[in-house]
Order: C-alpha cells, then sequence, then structure tokens
C-alpha cells in the first residue's frame, strides 16, 4: 500500500488543506503556489495532488466524520480509507481508529453530511429547493468538465477538434435540448490545454457551457457600443467581440486593474482589438458614460453557488452575512449603472448563483424601483446543475423604454 503512495505528495496535500481550512486561503491559489514550488514533479505527480485536493475540500464534512476530527492528516486518512480501504503505516496516522473509521464510512448519513454542505447553507437550501435541494447538493459535488469556446475570430469548431486532435485530446461538440450551443466544445478527458498549440494561437478560452449563454442573451451585432460593467478577466467580453464580428466598441470595467490585465492579454491572443479597458474608480467613472451604450452587461459579484462543482472551498468560506452583503450589492449595482444604457438599448443582468434573492427576486425589485419602471423583462434563463449538468447559471434580458 505505502508503495504506491509518496509520502511527499501526501504531505504536500496536508499542507494545502491546511492552508486552505486553518488560514483561509483559496485552493486554486494554493495549488498554484504548491506547483511554482515543485516544478520537477511530473503530470501525474500534479494531478494526482490536484484532484486528492479539491476531493477532500469538496468532501471536507463528510471527512471529519468519519476520521472524528478536522486535522489535515486525519482528513486526508478518511480519504484514503473511503477510497483505498487501508492506510500506510506512516506516524501521521497513528492517532486514527481504521475500524471505527470503517465503521463510520459505511454508516447511514444526513443528506448534510453525505454531501458536505455547512447546517446554515444546507437550512437555507432545504427552505428554498425543497425536494430538489438533496439533487442539487449532489450535483454540485460532482467535479466540474472541462469546456472551450471556440474563438470564431481565429477558427470553427472543426478546426479546434483537429488542433487538439492532433495533440491527443479530444473534444466534441455539445447540444441541449434547451439551449443553443453553436461554439462549445467538451473534453472527454480533462486535460491541461494550455500547453496546446491551439491555445497559443487563441483558437479558444476555457469557458463553462452555461456561462456561454449569457453573451448570446445579450443580443449584440457589429457596431454596437457594449459595456461589459463588471469584466473580471474578460471571458464574457471577449465572446461579444467574437459576435461582434470584432466590429464596434466594448468597454470592459472592472475595480481590479490585475484582472483587466489578463483581459488585455487574452484579446491579443484572441485578436481582439475592439476591447477597452477601464478601472473603475468610484462612482464618477459610471456618471461619465450615463446613456452611452447599446447593450449593457451585469455579469454581477455574487456567492458563487452555481459554480461550487469548480469552487468547492466556497461553501467552507461563504456565510449568511456575506450573502446579505452581496445582494445589497447587486441592488446598487443594477440601480446605478442601469443609467449606462441608451433609450431603446437592452442590458443582461447575469449572476453564477442559483438563489433566487439574487437572480429573479432582483429583477423583480429592480423593475418596482423608479429607475425599473422605465425598463421591461424581454427574456429569462436558468441552467441548473442537476437538470441540465453545466454551472448554475441565471440571465435576464430587460429593454429600456423610455
Amino acid at each position: 500500500m505505502s508503495d504506491s503512495l509518496h509520502f511527499h505528495l501526501i504531505d504536500a496535500v496536508a499542507t494545502a488543506l491546511n492552508e486552505t481550512f486553518s488560514e483561509n486561503r483559496y485552493a486554486d491559489k494554493v495549488m498554484e503556489r504548491l506547483f511554482k514550488k515543485n516544478r520537477k514533479w511530473g503530470a501525474r505527480d500534479r494531478k494526482f495532488v490536484a484532484e486528492m485536493i479539491y476531493e477532500i475540500v469538496r468532501h471536507k464534512r463528510r471527512l471529519e466524520f468519519i476520521a472524528g476530527s478536522d486535522h489535515p492528516w486525519d482528513l486526508v486518512g478518511a480519504y484514503l480509507i473511503q477510497t483505498r480501504g487501508e492506510l500506510p503505516n506512516w506516524m501521521e496516522f497513528d492517532g486514527l481508529n481504521v475500524f471505527e473509521m470503517k465503521k463510520r464510512n459505511s454508516a447511514e448519513k444526513p443528506p448534510e453530511i453525505a454531501n458536505s454542505f455547512p447546517d446554515w447553507l444546507n437550512e437555507l437550501g432545504k427552505a428554498e429547493f425543497k425536494d430538489q435541494w438533496n439533487l442539487l447538493m449532489n450535483a454540485l459535488n460532482k467535479p466540474a468538465e472541462v469546456f472551450l469556446r471556440v474563438n470564431t475570430l481565429r477558427a470553427t469548431p472543426e478546426v479546434v477538434k483537429a488542433e487538439l486532435a492532433a495533440e491527443q485530446i479530444e473534444a466534441d461538440l455539445i447540444s441541449s435540448p434547451d439551449f443553443q450551443f453553436p461554439v462549445c466544445l467538451k473534453l472527454k478527458v480533462r486535460k491541461n490545454v494550455f500547453v496546446t498549440q491551439a491555445f497559443r494561437k487563441g483558437y479558444f478560452e476555457v469557458q463553462d457551457a452555461a456561462s456561454q449563454q449569457v453573451a448570446g442573451l445579450l443580443d449584440v451585432a457589429p457596431g454596437l457600443r457594449v459595456v461589459d460593467t463588471c469584466a473580471g478577466a474578460g471571458g464574457k467580453s471577449l465572446h461579444l467581440a467574437a459576435l461582434m464580428k470584432n466590429k464596434g466598441k466594448i468597454i470592459s470595467m472592472d475595480i481590479h486593474e490585475w484582472k483587466l490585465k489578463e483581459l488585455k492579454t487574452r484579446a491579443a491572443r484572441g485578436g481582439v482589438d475592439i476591447i477597452e479597458t477601464k478601472v473603475i474608480e468610484g462612482s464618477k467613472t459610471i456618471k461619465r458614460l450615463e446613456n452611452s451604450f447599446d447593450r449593457v452587461l451585469l455579469d454581477v459579484p455574487c456567492s458563487g453557488l452555481g459554480v461550487l462543482r469548480r469552487n468547492p472551498d466556497s461553501k467552507w468560506k461563504l456565510s449568511n452575512e456575506e450573502i446579505s452583503r452581496l445582494t445589497a450589492l447587486q441592488k446598487e449595482i443594477i440601480g446605478d449603472y442601469s443609467k449606462l444604457c441608451k433609450v431603446g438599448g437592452s442590458m443582461v443582468y447575469a449572476t453564477c448563483s442559483i438563489l433566487h434573492r439574487e437572480n429573479e427576486d432582483q429583477v423583480q425589485w429592480f423593475l418596482s424601483t423608479e429607475e425599473g419602471k422605465k425598463w421591461q423583462l424581454e427574456k429569462e434563463i436558468r441552467v441548473w446543475p442537476q437538470i441540465h449538468g453545466y454551472d448554475g447559471f441565471y440571465g435576464a434580458r430587460l429593454k429600456k423604454n423610455n
């Protein structure tokens, strides 16, 4: 048993878990640093470490129940009992009772422990989603698949498929009865696509299928003036540029300059030159741009409960207070940033949350305000992890009438 497990890798996992939970860091950032520090690790070692860290973070509560402890090494022990049925003979596991752990592993568990959700979030989910909540928890625990958005300014899905196949990466176009996915490819097996020639040539971006619905909902056309108000690193701005055939103007705004720098790099690689980035320095930035855009995208900060498959540690970092703070911020953004739209223009409000209070409720609230009375709701989309198999996403398109 211990022959097939390398101590230095398991030790790295335990250290990463300690940073994620005790020092409250995000698992993906912890891993980034870990891999930079251990450049000699091969692809197999990296995959082993990344998968173990993510699975333990994802199923933390269940593993705590099995181990009877929340110590990182004990969580690793519980994970190994669950996946391999035994532990290596290492002193780090001396305090664990394997017989008791096996018993707890096979015991019936309440849904919140079986699915590893904190009590407060389980209560919130039950109240909001009733009999769908167990299915939702289960779906949000499935590791996310890798989806690509083909950059139509540079290539077609067929070209990207062929280029990736030449590098031993299989990808297929996806279809769905509920949504259109004209340029979405799904990898058959998770691989590092960032080292491929196709990526270097700007042929695609990595973007979840649900997220790819948002730019289409905005209903853009070549030559329009568009603003992406919470652009981040710009995945949706780049998608909009492709839909606009790189003609017109997109202003991509964010409060974080480093994210916009990343967007510039991505835009250059993808052959996009209609994007101008702008750091939001306060309300004056917004005031100057009122009534000047045909289309406004508000992909607002949210709880991220729809993307737990990608960011499983959000479960342990979120709180009711944080959700209340975010819903207040969303109201502020939709109230202020909707003024950027010209009369006759359209706006999309979008989140990667599953909660009604961050989605439909916010749109209804806005429509009841003084500013909102100028608007009408044209279309809403909902992507559900337990129904569609993608990230949880919401989008609403509104039209400004007068």
